[in-house]
């Protein structure tokens, strides 16, 4: 398997910093709003605009970050069932499909955005226009195009053997490597 390149290493970072930022200020957000609203008697009116703002930006985020790490999960049946050059070949159509698709909407969504942009229209409790949230859109998508081609290549090479992790699969192999073993666990 190659070793990322910096570019590619930093835009990792760049994602897991991202995920990990917006789930604290998330859950800080939330935590100020509570407190303010229970002990204060007092409303940030804004709060819940940004929490959604910050929400979305997670998705958009998370979904090219699950491809990375293989957290997303899928209907293998048929995969588990075809020899492994064929399951391989099933997963470089999925993931060509899902660079197309993910192409589509980040061409879509950059049209979107320009047309929020052109309009120039704020958001209804924060003072900043419309397109400047929903940019995230075609940024997201791009960077899921990115990873979806990223797992197309590692299929084409023949460094991965399929799309999609089996979560069984991993599991017996880390208690295979030494992991924790349940039945010794019981008190």
């Amino acid at each position: 398997m190659q070793r990322a390149t910096a570019p590619m290493r930093w835009l990792e970072r760049l994602e897991e910093g991202l995920v990990a930022f917006l789930m604290a200020a998330m859950t800080v957000l939330t935590f100020v709003q509570v407190v303010a609203r229970y002990v204060f008697n007092y409303s940030f009116v804004w709060a819940l605009e940004l929490n959604g703002v910050l929400f979305a930006w997670l998705i958009f985020v998370g979904m090219s970050y699950g491809v990375r790490v293989g957290a997303h999960i899928g209907i293998d049946a048929v995969v588990k069932a075809v020899r492994p050059a064929t399951a391989r070949a099933f997963g470089m159509v999925g993931a060509l499909l899902c660079v197309v698709y993910a192409v589509i909407v980040t061409v879509g969504g950059s049209q979107y955005v320009r047309k929020m942009y052109d309009v120039g229209i704020e958001m209804q409790d924060l003072p900043i226009p419309q397109w400047v949230p929903r940019i995230i859109v075609p940024l997201g998508f791009a960077l899921l195009a990115l990873r979806f081609g990223e797992a197309f290549v590692k299929l084409w090479r023949g460094e991965e053997t399929k799309l999609l992790s089996d979560e069984a699969e991993e599991a017996l192999k880390l208690r295979q490597e030494g992991g924790v073993d349940l039945g010794e666990v019981r008190e």
